[in-house]
């Protein structure tokens, strides 16, 4: 009886999976630092708008990630 697994010795594959490492990476830090900056504008929209029924700061910020770092793969 023989053991198989179907790990791919492609270096496509290690390839794809060090972009895509790199690519959470990129989404954390900008996520991070988006946070400080979503808040304030969450702040402001609800004084402005006088309501709670807006996109929290994590939304925004994670919006904000999800907007910008495939600008910066793209490129």
């Amino acid at each position: 009886m023989t053991m198989n697994s179907n790990v791919s010795r492609d270096p496509h594959f290690r390839a794809q999976r060090a972009e895509r490492f790199e690519y959470r990476v990129y989404f954390t830090l900008i996520f991070l630092l988006a946070l400080p900056f979503s808040t304030v504008e969450w702040m402001l929209c609800i004084k402005r708008q006088r309501t709670l029924n807006l996109r929290g700061p994590l939304a925004r910020a994670w919006l904000e990630a999800d907007r910008i770092t495939p600008v910066i793969f793209s490129a």
